[in-house]
């Protein structure tokens, strides 16, 4: 890996993974994620996190390539899950007088996943403490709940750069070519998006920084246009929708409800309606729950399935109550050859979200579409306009 400088003094050293199939072993990673690291350059050299275990050895030479035979004077730990601190004894071991710097929860965590608190090689930093590496001051802004709650975030004075933790990453490799938006948002609302007041809290205390540059754990580098990236927190954080349309996300079995969720947004789409069709049984439904907080309004359309809700709506209704999906316009479609049980059961899980309005009609299929069930489709088309 060529050197890539974020400034004159700040260089970045992170890996890139293609190898991992799940984040986290749960969200699909199709054009990978990187793991990133930073090195500051001054009187005490400061590496800013480390990397996945996998990774270690190809970032310990990243990070020896980049310091060209000097030693680091520190580790700061910002945030300690497995994806970034899986490394820290091996950096410790391999650089024997570098300290480690934390905050009493990340010794904590430290200890409990190695069984070594580094009690003689540890800086332990206070909630709006600063340190000093020379020419650049670490000023630490403890961030709890986003997402786990040892995290901090560094910010450097002289440079005004953000070391964001988790804030601001993304799904996706440096080496892969795409937008921000899409993946930042499903990483957002998957990994972060239960904690909205937690980063609430985080972006009124950044409010009074002056950010020149944004470097997260996951994702690129952040420089131009900062108040986009911000912007896009602010919403996604106040659980607000970011479009009018709909998210139609479907469970079928054989087909037949799928069907009707296609009518449906061909109807939408008719009447000038901006919609998005996820099939939850071919797609990971954190796209559709990245989806469903994309917009304000949504359909849910599944079939009964041994008198409950098809297995695969059932998680998604799970995931989506667990990242606090709230203020929305919600439809139902059900499917039931005999005892249909899916739209009772849904609205039982809905109602039981914060402020979610369950719109009528909910169309009632009976194992394929019927005549009735076209006009009803049309009907909640212009209910959802």
């Amino acid at each position: 890996m060529a050197e890539n400088r974020v400034t004159q003094t700040i260089a970045y050293v992170g890996v890139n993974d293609h190898l991992t199939a799940n984040f986290e072993n749960q969200y699909p990673i199709p054009q990978g994620i990187s793991y990133n690291s930073y090195i500051i350059f001054d009187e005490k050299i400061t590496l800013m996190d480390s990397v996945d275990g996998s990774f270690t050895a190809e970032w310990l030479a990243n990070v020896e390539r980049t310091l060209e035979g000097k030693t680091p004077h520190y580790l700061v730990v910002l945030h300690m899950e497995p994806d970034h601190a899986a490394s820290i004894v091996a950096a410790m071991e391999r650089y024997p007088e570098m300290r480690v710097v934390g905050n009493s929860r990340t010794f904590q965590m430290i200890e409990n996943f190695y069984h070594n608190s580094f009690a003689e090689r540890r800086t332990e930093v206070k909630d709006g403490e600063e340190l000093s590496l020379g020419n650049h001051t670490l000023k630490f802004i403890f961030a709890p709940m986003i997402h786990w709650p040892e995290v901090m975030v560094a910010y450097e004075l002289s440079e005004k750069v953000l070391f964001s933790a988790d804030a601001f990453g993304k799904f996706g490799a440096l080496d892969v070519e795409e937008e921000w938006e899409s993946e930042a948002r499903r990483y957002y609302y998957n990994i972060v998006g239960k904690y909205g007041a937690n980063v609430q809290t985080l972006l009124k205390k950044a409010a009074a920084l002056e950010i020149e540059k944004i470097c997260g754990l996951h994702g690129p580098v952040l420089s131009e246009n900062l108040g986009y990236y911000i912007g896009k927190y602010q919403q996604w954080s106040t659980y607000e929708a970011e479009e009018q349309g709909v998210a139609i996300v479907v469970a079928s079995i054989y087909g037949n409800t799928l069907s009707a969720a296609k009518e449906l947004e061909k109807a939408l789409t008719a009447n000038g309606t901006k919609c998005t069709l996820i099939d939850i049984t071919k797609q990971d439904p954190s796209y559709a729950l990245a989806e469903c907080f994309r917009y304000d309004k949504a359909v849910f359309a599944a079939a009964t399935y041994d008198a409950a809700l098809f297995p695969v709506m059932d998680f998604m209704m799970m995931r989506l109550s667990s990242k606090n999906y709230q203020n929305r316009k919600v439809a139902l479609i059900e499917n039931g050859s005999w005892a249909p049980m899916a739209a009772k059961l849904l609205r039982g899980k809905l109602e039981a979200m914060k402020a979610i309005e369950i719109v009528e009609p909910v169309v009632a299929i009976r194992s394929a579409m019927s005549e009735k069930n076209r006009e009803e489709i049309k009907a909640l088309a212009e209910v959802l306009k």
